[in-house]
């Protein structure tokens, strides 16, 4: 018998030495290779620009809209940051937490009162202490995902800043031994048995916490005993390897919760903004129990496809946490019947605002390449004003649909802030969610007669010689060009309209008049100072860039009006205002600079004649469509296959386009086309009327066309005797 047993021991040992052994090192290679907790992989959030909370500068609805896009929940004490509540005019909002640029804002309670549709006060909801303004958390409008196995949306957390009914009660339900087991559970495996047993369905599982953490990062989900095996060892030497607090925090972290398009929702903290729209720290013991709940099978407990289920699962779950004295009685109770208060629907991030995350990631791509965006966990504090988006999108689909029901009648809307150069708003197509192509960005087309105002900035440049009542020939024109090429421009309704006063003819956008004045200042200069502006066009410029031959996107048209826009500064279009670490520490600014050309103020010229446009010129039907003072000038490009559109009040600067990617006529001029988008959106978009205030030095003269003075205006001039003007100053029987 000693004989046998020292044969089996031996051949036991040889057996551990030549097979165990060397497995366990296999698997202790896989852990060192692909377990590593220090480089987990976290996409970079993007987030619009907060709502700022300041008496006499919001209105009720713009708080109502922004409250929805945050998801907040409407609850009788706001108890809970993410949370409000409306009685008798007044909102109490309980404001999460969030990074900013500057550092932390806290959550707080904050009483808002108003006064009428306006808001009048700001308070501290507990203290009744003024608040001079307050700020909400930024919308998230996009988050930037790897490819493959890391497109998953993550947003890792200390176990410390975890709710401790989660971290207890995700042991109570999954593995009440993890603090005392090396790994695998046998006792509780059998418990687990028992108790399924029991109860008469599969209430509990036999694998430990680190059994599962090992499945979900280390292994297949295939079914078999070698996988079983695996999981098995892997998980012992986990705990040999790494403390108990490691192990929790990485499974709470890591362990997958839904599905969002190709995104895997990873980690609880993921979970609880992927499913209730709140941070992890903000849920209450119904909504930890939820998360917790879909452990067992998150297809099958999904609260949004199966509530019955969901509701039947976080009961179970409930009830273990009272068993083992998580919660109270009273706690369980109401939680019992909650309703289960998740999101009805969560936005794929990458689908939300798309051409506008184009132009960020471009912005930022000089200081960032695509790995660090997409592993490195960063904040990207952007210009995007959520609610001016939805406008915009709206806007544009609207018009677009009304003027053509065959689908092929595209457009673009870039809105921006005028003394920023901040863009708070992009639609980049019919369908504002396709990221195939970015009509604002890559849509080069001929601009029609946008270019204009700024042949006149020149002429008005030189008070001497011009002057908004200068008088301007509208007659034909016909200039020999190299070889026997000729330049022959037309009117658009085919006429000459002889003598014309310089506003008139930027006003009902005259091409002969334009023409003659941009021969006159050249052409060279124009393309000089459209290079000035920062916009690229070809040189040397032909003659035919003075009536809009040249071919820019909307995002180029924007960059050249935010100059008129702006009043005489030279503002770079921006989308990004802060990026910060995964700490909140910030890591670039983004300062804004700006060059004032000289002559500023004959950019005011401008803005009167445009704002004469709306008024009697190409834009006039904008009257009686937006009831907001502003300036803007119509654009059409040949055979109507370019439609544009761009206008400015004393606050926003909108540019529209609309045409067809095959380039054929829309049958559209810039009035029936893009303004109509235009008019859309102001309508609806919170801004203040256009005011121009010229300085001491302006004289306002009484000008005409023609000689007789039969209907002269006052109009401003920037020099004592311009050149090409009927001064009706001896006409008039008394001074004005």
């Amino acid at each position: 018998m000693w004989f046998w047993l020292r044969r089996i021991c031996a051949f036991g040992f040889g057996l551990g030495l030549g097979f165990v052994l060397p497995w366990l090192v296999y698997l202790d290679q896989i852990i060192q290779s692909r377990f590593d907790l220090s480089t987990q992989s976290v996409p970079s959030r993007i987030y619009a620009r907060p709502l700022q909370l300041i008496p006499g500068e919001l209105s009720l609805d713009a708080l109502k809209a922004e409250l929805a896009l945050l998801r907040y929940i409407d609850d009788s004490s706001a108890s809970v940051p993410g949370s409000f509540n409306s009685r008798n005019g007044s909102y109490v909002v309980n404001v999460r937490s969030f990074t900013f640029e500057n550092g932390e804002q806290n959550a707080r309670r904050i009483l808002l009162r108003f006064d009428g549709a306006q808001l009048s006060a700001v308070k501290d909801a507990n203290s009744s202490a003024d608040l001079k303004s307050w700020r909400l958390d930024p919308v998230k409008i996009a988050t930037l995902f790897g490819n493959g196995k890391n497109a998953a949306e993550r947003l890792p957390m200390a176990i410390e800043q975890m709710p401790k009914l989660l971290v207890a009660g995700l042991q109570a339900v999954e593995d009440r031994n993890f603090k005392t087991h090396h790994g695998v559970d046998p006792l509780g495996l059998l418990r687990a048995i028992w108790s399924n047993l029991r109860g008469g369905e599969l209430r509990q599982g036999g694998s430990t916490l680190t059994q599962q953490l090992v499945k979900n990062t280390l292994l297949t989900p295939a079914q078999t005993i070698e996988r079983k095996l695996k999981e098995m060892g892997l998980a012992l030497l986990l705990e040999r390897r790494f403390d108990k607090k490691t192990i929790l925090e990485a499974y709470l972290n890591r362990v997958v919760l839904g599905q969002s398009g190709d995104q895997a929702i990873q980690g609880f903290p993921a979970a609880s903004e992927f499913y209730f729209g709140r941070n992890l720290e903000d849920l209450k013991a119904q909504d930890i129990a939820l998360l917790v709940g879909l452990l067992k099978a998150t297809s099958s407990y999904d609260p949004r496809r199966n509530p019955e289920n969901a509701t039947r699962r976080r009961g179970i779950v409930l009830t273990q946490f009272l068993e083992t004295g998580l919660i109270n009685q009273e706690i369980f109770d109401a939680a019992k019947i909650a309703p289960l208060n998740v999101i009805a629907k969560a936005v794929a991030a990458r689908e939300r605002y798309p051409a506008f995350i184009a132009l960020v990631r471009a912005q930022i791509a000089r200081s960032y390449d695509a790995q660090a965006l997409t592993s490195q966990g960063l904040t990207v504090l952007t210009t995007l004003d959520a609610q001016a988006q939805e406008r915009a999108e709206s806007a544009l689909v609207s018009s677009l649909t009304a003027l053509d029901k065959t689908g092929q009648l595209q457009g673009a809307l870039v809105l921006t802030e005028n003394n920023t150069g901040e863009i708070i708003a992009m639609v980049g197509g019919r369908d504002p969610r396709s990221s195939n192509f970015n009509h604002a960005i890559d849509a080069k087309r001929p601009v029609g007669s946008m270019l204009k105002p700024f042949v006149y900035l020149l002429a008005l440049s030189d008070p001497a010689r011009y002057a908004l009542g200068s008088t301007i020939s509208d007659a034909p024109l016909d200039l020999k060009l190299n070889g026997n090429q000729r330049w022959r421009p037309q009117n658009y309704d085919r006429m000459s309209h002889g003598d014309v006063l310089l506003i008139d003819a930027l006003a009902k956008s005259y091409n002969l008049a334009a023409a003659r004045v941009g021969l006159d200042i050249g052409v060279e200069r124009l393309a000089e100072l459209i290079m000035t502006l920062g916009v690229e066009v070809p040189r040397p410029a032909p003659p035919a860039m003075i009536l809009g031959a040249v071919d820019l996107s909307p995002m180029q048209l924007t960059q050249l009006y935010q100059a008129l826009a702006s009043g005489g500064r030279v503002l770079p279009l921006v989308t990004v205002r802060a990026v910060l670490d995964r700490t909140g520490k910030a890591l670039n600014r983004f300062p804004r600079s700006s060059i004032r050309p000289p002559n500023s103020e004959a950019i005011k010229l401008i803005t009167l004649a445009l704002n004469e446009t709306t008024r009697t010129g190409t834009a006039q039907s904008l009257v009686n469509q937006v009831k907001l003072v502003a300036a803007g000038k119509t654009g059409t490009s040949n055979d109507k296959r370019d439609s544009w559109y761009a206008g400015y009040t004393g606050k926003h600067l909108g540019v529209v386009w609309m045409g067809r990617d095959d380039n054929q006529s829309t049958n559209l001029t810039g009035a029936s086309g893009a303004l109509r988008a235009w008019s859309a959106l102001f309508k609806t978009l919170p801004s203040t009327p256009l005011q121009i205030n010229f300085d001491a030095s302006t004289r306002w003269l009484p000008v005409d066309s023609n000689t007789d003075c039969a209907n002269f205006r006052f109009l401003p001039t920037l020099a004592a005797t311009p050149a090409n003007l009927t001064n009706c100053m001896g006409m008039l029987s008394a001074p004005p």
